[in-house]
Order: C-alpha cells, then sequence, then structure tokens
C-alpha cells in the first residue's frame, strides 16, 4: 500500500507539470468492504494509477468514473454494491457498500492557497 505522503507527493508533481490528477477517496463503507474509509487511489492523465481502493470489480468502476471525472473535470461522490449476488458473481467474498468520492486536482484551476509545496511536502489548507 502507498504512503499518504506519497499519494500527495505524486499529486503536486503532477500539478507542477500543471497536469490534471483524479483523486478517488472512500468515503464510506457499509459491511465486507476490501478497503476502509480513507483509502485512497489517484489516475493520471497519462493512464498512469497509484494506490488503491480495493481491487476487482470496484476497482474498474471506480476507474470507468475516473475517466469520466477526468474528460468533464467534475467531481462527484459515487456509491457501489458489492452484493452478495454480485460478490459470488466476481469470485469475491464481499457484500457491502462503498462510497467513493472522485475529486479532480485540476493545477490550472488550484490557487497557491489550495496547495503549497515546502521542500517537497505537500500543505494542505481549508
Amino acid at each position: 500500500m502507498i504512503s499518504q505522503a506519497e499519494l500527495y507527493r505524486l499529486i503536486a508533481e503532477s500539478n507542477a507539470r500543471g497536469g490534471r490528477v483524479v483523486v478517488a477517496t472512500v468515503a464510506h463503507t457499509r459491511g465486507s468492504t476490501p478497503q476502509r474509509r480513507g483509502a485512497k487511489m489517484l489516475f493520471f492523465e497519462n493512464g498512469e494509477v497509484a494506490g488503491t481502493v480495493g481491487g476487482g470489480c470496484i476497482e474498474a468502476e471506480v476507474w470507468a468514473e475516473a475517466r469520466e471525472a477526468m474528460r468533464t473535470g467534475a467531481s462527484g461522490l459515487h456509491k457501489f454494491s458489492l452484493t452478495a449476488d454480485e460478490a459470488s458473481e466476481e469470485g469475491m467474498v464481499c457484500g457491502g457498500t462503498m462510497e467513493i468520492f472522485i475529486d479532480v486536482w485540476d493545477a490550472a484551476k488550484k490557487s497557491g492557497e489550495d496547495l503549497q509545496v515546502v521542500n517537497a511536502k505537500v500543505v494542505l489548507s481549508t
């Protein structure tokens, strides 16, 4: 698993190059799920990814939503179900639900107050 510090370093590097990054964060889970709240996955414009929000069909669905967000620039909360029937069809043992916030980080739209890189460390201010 990739550390939070590494994820934010990758975001900062992409933004420094003027790129767009989509950050998928597990916001809420119910029942049995492959990841816990707070898990993150990054999607870059060049097709690379970092981190994980689960695996299997969940990650494929999140990937599709992330590609759409990359295209449109629109962030949003998405709900994914791993019901017992769906999980058994995919060979999984989960069966819960996950809400994943898909957030577009666009260097062209972020101001210096939103993201500051100081000595290769990222400081987020709200």
